[in-house]
């Protein structure tokens, strides 16, 4: 049984479509919730892989998130110790910043369903080589991130072009959101803070054209989520199943 360590930021941005996967695989999870104990200092001792989620803070607001200077620090550790780690969004610009790579402003809000594509790299990627050509993947990021030394990119956009990379052979760190699923997708368009980020005077047209293409995408999506996580899953050490005979008098 794997010991998985999470980075959470915010209580809206959870494991989503991943927590059941990781419990199917009879995985624990240790949440190191950030917004409720911002100065925490966890060490990945014990632990078999790391998961860092998204959040509304960016890398150059340390002064004010003192936390992401520990999380690069765990990042780091935990790559030295070979170990398993998938970060998402802010997760993945995390990981980026901490092996040195500059992360900055996109210069545009990629917010809701955009189209992207794997590399060649990513096609030959145990983790991304189901993606097709023009896949609709759910985003909501402002920031992006130069790729680290070494990495490879798998997943490229039209507008944002590093999506998703890959280093030595199980670091991966994902621009998109394909942990979403529905209903969490739906409780995003409702926060105040992300309808104030839509723009308030078209907020609700864009919260109606977001949602038609959630609904019209979603499928695709989970089965893309389930194909992505449960090979990210394969990574980690597998469980031992005890066997159990009787004996006979």
């Amino acid at each position: 049984m794997a010991k998985i360590m999470v980075f959470q930021h915010v209580p809206y941005e959870p494991l989503g479509t991943l927590d059941p996967l990781i419990r199917s695989h009879r995985h624990r999870i240790r949440y190191i919730n950030f917004g409720r104990e911002p100065h925490a200092t966890p060490s990945i001792d014990g632990y078999d892989a790391l998961i860092i989620l998204g959040g509304p803070m960016n890398i150059g607001q340390e002064e004010n998130y003192p936390h992401l200077t520990v999380e690069k620090e765990v990042i780091r550790q935990a790559i030295k110790r070979d170990l398993p780690i998938l970060g998402i969004c802010l997760g993945a610009q995390l990981i980026a910043s901490a092996l040195n790579a500059k992360v900055y402003s996109a210069n545009i809000n990629e917010i809701g369903w955009t189209k992207l594509s794997a590399t060649q790299n990513g096609k030959n990627d145990p983790l991304i080589n189901c993606f097709r050509r023009n896949e609709s993947i759910f985003q909501w990021h402002a920031y992006t991130f130069d790729l680290p030394q070494e990495a490879q990119l798998l997943v490229e956009g039209e507008q944002v072009v590093n999506q998703a990379f890959k280093l030595k052979h199980n670091v991966y760190g994902f621009q998109f959101h394909l942990e979403a699923s529905l209903p969490l997708v739906q409780r995003w368009l409702k926060l105040p803070q992300h309808v104030q980020e839509l723009g308030l005077d078209n907020a609700h047209q864009r919260v109606d054209v977001i949602w038609h293409d959630t609904l019209l995408h979603m499928e695709r999506s989970l089965s893309l989520s389930r194909k992505v996580f449960n090979q990210f899953l394969h990574l980690l050490p597998r469980v031992r199943r005890t066997h159990r005979f009787s004996h006979r008098h």
